[in-house]
C-alpha cells in the first residue's frame, strides 16, 4: 500500500509493506530530499516525519 502525504508543505510517500504485531513496516520517502528511510512501527514512522518537520521548521529560521 503507498500512500502520499502532504505535511507543513513536505510531502512524503509512505509505502507499508507488512503490518505484523499490530503495526505497520515498511519506507518513507521525503520527496523533497528524495530521501528513503525504512520504518519498523508506526512510530518510528511518526518519529520520522517529526524529525523532518523539526529539521524544516530549523532551516526556516536559518
Amino acid at each position: 500500500m503507498d500512500k502520499k502525504v502532504e505535511m507543513g508543505g513536505q510531502s512524503f510517500v509512505i509505502d507499508v509493506k507488512s503490518t505484523e504485531g499490530g503495526t505497520w513496516q515498511g519506507s518513507i520517502l521525503w520527496v523533497q530530499e528524495q530521501k528513503k528511510i525504512p520504518f519498523r512501527s508506526t512510530l518510528e514512522l511518526l518519529r520520522l516525519m517529526d524529525s523532518v518537520m523539526k529539521t524544516v521548521e530549523d532551516s526556516a529560521w536559518n
